[in-house]
């Protein structure tokens, strides 16, 4: 995979790399209007990593990866599809730095989600996004992602 015709290496994030991601995923809850709290999400990064508990990729900006930094995150969440009784995959985060937006990073990690659905027999992969994303909205529909018309999703905070 290329950034703006550099090489760009996406591969699953593992406990060496708790710094890098807890520091992207604060940025990450900060965008959202979430308080930092660093010490937490490195302790909840840690233990979702440590049990296997969905899939997080990280982004670098070369293939010198040693020496680049992590530009951006995904955390893709298992679920199935009982009805048509396949594995899906549910987008539940992705986050590119502001310093590294409108390089192709975003468009890099979700063809990397397509791949690794695919790999695994999935039927689909899903996300949301907030309304007023634009920016998200219009990379997800260029490349092929339908806005769901059919279902209403409710939540219930507990």
């Amino acid at each position: 995979m290329t950034i703006h015709g550099q090489p760009a290496i996406i591969r699953a994030a593992a406990l060496p790399d708790i710094a890098a991601l807890t520091k992207l995923y604060v940025s990450y809850r900060l965008f959202y209007g979430e308080p930092a709290a660093s010490e937490a999400s490195e302790e909840f990064l840690r233990d979702r990593i440590q049990r296997g508990a969905g899939a997080y990729f990280l982004a670098f900006s070369s293939s010198a990866e040693k020496d680049a930094e992590a530009m951006a995150f995904m955390h893709l969440m298992p679920s199935t599809n009982t009805l048509a009784m396949r594995p899906i995959w549910l987008l539940e985060d992705l986050y590119v730095d502001p310093s590294a937006r409108g390089q192709g990073i975003a468009i890099s990690l979700l063809r990397h989600a397509e791949e690794f659905a695919s790999s695994t027999g999935a039927e689909r992969i899903t996300l949301s996004t907030a309304h007023d994303n634009a920016a998200a909205q219009s990379i997800y529909r260029k490349l092929g992602y339908v806005r769901e018309e059919h279902f209403w999703y409710f939540h219930r905070v507990l």
